[in-house]
């Protein structure tokens, strides 16, 4: 892949950070992170899932390897892999593992974004699930520390969830659509 087309990846990437993630306010705690140089965004190149696993595990050992000041989270971008959701959910589980498996339980929390997320319990029209949609499938890796950290100054955390679908509800499925195209195209689905 081109130098250019990773660099517009990245840029998709940081615009629907600072526009939805951000901007809509979906996580509190995501402004200063994004505007900071803690912020790492790796691009995964590849289409096989065997080299996809070997950049999360080059990845899940430098974040744990490296200060809070350094990388304070990743984002890593698959950009060429995993559309189907189903798929890409086996990937966070099999990831979720390796994790387990590394010894790194408690330590680093992976977070799950993908261009057709869809909640479970929620209707498929819902506007909800543009909270946890990015423009590409991607894992979020996660301080623990740093998260107790930013819950523990947050009153009430567990009515982010809610609080997000009432936002995006809000604004409406038809305008969320909308600024998602301005972002990303044409929504997927």
């Amino acid at each position: 892949m081109a130098a250019v087309v990773v660099s517009l990846i990245e840029q998709q990437v940081r615009a629907w950070l600072e526009n939805f993630v951000v901007g809509l306010n979906l996580c509190p705690f995501a402004a200063p992170v994004v505007s900071s140089d803690g912020l790492r965004i790796k691009i995964c190149e590849s289409t096989e899932l065997e080299q996809i696993m070997h950049t999360f595990l080059a990845e899940l050992d430098l974040i744990q390897s490296t200060s809070e000041l350094n990388i304070a989270t990743t984002l890593l971008v698959i950009p060429n892999a995993l559309n189907d959701f189903e798929e890409y959910l086996d990937v966070v589980d099999l990831a979720d593992t390796l994790l387990t498996d590394a010894g790194l339980e408690g330590i680093i929390q992976l977070a799950s974004f993908h261009p057709n997320y869809q909640f479970a319990e929620e209707p498929a029209e819902s506007a909800s699930h543009f909270s946890n949609r990015s423009p590409y499938p991607l894992i979020h890796f996660l301080r623990e520390d740093m998260m107790a950290r930013a819950l523990g100054s947050f009153p009430n955390p567990e009515t982010i969830p809610t609080k997000n679908i009432n936002i995006l509800e809000s604004i409406g499925r038809e305008d969320i659509e909308r600024r998602w195209a301005q972002l990303t195209g044409p929504n997927p689905e």
